[in-house]
């Protein structure tokens, strides 16, 4: 775990690395909202897209709490309690990025909806039953137990409640080209199977209620974003914030791996029975 908090922690500073980029641009950060922000804090393939797709699976109102699971800078929960009224509880492993989701948050208005904390997704620590709807996006990857992982979802989830999983799953296609956004080599990439999945949700209890293969859309989302980085240069501030000098390689790796089946993208909706 210390090697995975230790990628995504870069070269620290982060928050001022965001602010410097933002201030750079002429952005007003007292009218910054959500979207504003989801070249860096929405750091998953499909970026606002899906997790739109999400809000609509996970049927929230005003007084529903979610549990996001490896929750990063914040993106997907800001934009959850910006569009159905909510409160989102972010946990994420590494401390600098509970920090920038914090930061994010007051920037854009929403710290009173949001919160994040320092924790282990596979033992949160949170009360049974506290959450409405739970989420993970793009993190299990970076866990070998995903067991684990689903079962304290079920746990914190109350009977009833929807939980939504997209992540990167393991490919026909073949092994892994690295370095990818979530991993420098193989030492910290456990990606599931389809087949896996299938076995590991029901296996924690959860009914899966859809599975949607978005690995087409996604390799389309990634060639048009570097075709728009091509044509009018890249956003204010990016994943490169914190990602670094690999970044590009990481995003070419991305196509390959999409282009040649080595990895795909799958949103879980599943049901914990009342």
């Amino acid at each position: 775990m210390n090697q995975v908090s230790a990628f995504y922690t870069g070269p620290g500073g982060l928050v001022g690395a965001i602010g410097s980029a933002l201030d750079a641009a002429g952005v007003d950060r007292t009218r910054l909202r959500p979207a504003d922000l989801a070249a860096v804090d929405e750091f998953h393939i499909r970026g606002r897209r899906a997790t739109l797709e999400i809000i609509e699976a996970l049927a929230l109102t005003a007084d529903s709490h979610v549990l996001d699971l490896g929750s990063g800078l914040g993106g997907p929960a800001r934009t959850l309690a910006e569009m159905t009224g909510c409160t989102v509880t972010g946990v994420d492993l590494t401390p600098e990025f509970c920090q920038v989701a914090t930061a994010l948050s007051e920037w854009t208005g929403l710290s009173g909806r949001t919160r994040f904390r320092v924790g282990d997704a596979t033992a949160t620590g949170l009360p049974d039953r506290s959450a409405d709807a739970a989420l993970t996006m793009h993190v299990a990857m970076n866990i070998p137990d995903k067991h684990a992982l689903y079962v304290e979802a079920f746990r914190v989830l109350r009977p009833g409640g929807r939980f939504v999983v997209y992540d990167v799953l393991q490919g026909e296609g073949g092994e892994v080209h690295y370095p990818v956004p979530w991993a420098a080599d193989s030492s910290t990439s456990f990606p599931a199977t389809l087949e896996e999945m299938r076995e590991l949700l029901p296996s924690a209890g959860f009914d899966v209620v859809s599975e949607v293969d978005s690995s087409d859309e996604s390799l389309v989302w990634f060639q048009r974003m570097l075709a728009k980085i091509q044509r009018e240069g890249p956003p204010p501030v990016t994943f490169a914030t914190f990602l670094g000098d690999d970044f590009a390689q990481m995003t070419a790796n991305q196509v390959a791996n999409l282009a040649e089946r080595r990895i795909r993208t799958v949103m879980f909706v599943c049901s914990k029975p009342s």
